[in-house]
């Protein structure tokens, strides 16, 4: 199991938790649209720092975005191997007639 899958599984046991005990149940605990909007605002902090240059930054904010699109997913009830299936489901199919597709 790599890291990402541990965070994934970490991140589902905190649904249960108590949002006093876990900075991960509290997000849970506001909801799929507080979740969405953390997830943007280190989208947006990971751009910025894209766009400066900053390697070592950008590599944090993007560990952030990481966390934060899985603690998302979860509240939807969507998990990284949801997500793992549609790559692979897209695995081999040109960009293009991906998008043409949808």
């Amino acid at each position: 199991m790599n890291a990402l899958q541990r965070l994934s599984e970490t991140i589902l046991a905190r649904k249960s938790a108590d949002p006093e005990s876990s900075w991960t149940a509290k997000l849970l605990a506001k909801g799929p649209e507080k979740c969405a909007e953390k997830f943007g605002e280190e989208a947006v902090e990971a751009i910025i720092e894209a766009v400066k240059g900053d390697r070592a930054k950008l590599t944090a904010e993007a560990a952030d975005v990481v966390y934060h699109l899985l603690v998302m997913l979860a509240s939807r009830d969507l998990t990284l191997a949801d997500v793992v299936a549609e790559l692979e489901r897209r695995e081999g199919v040109s960009g293009i007639a991906e998008k043409a597709a949808r």
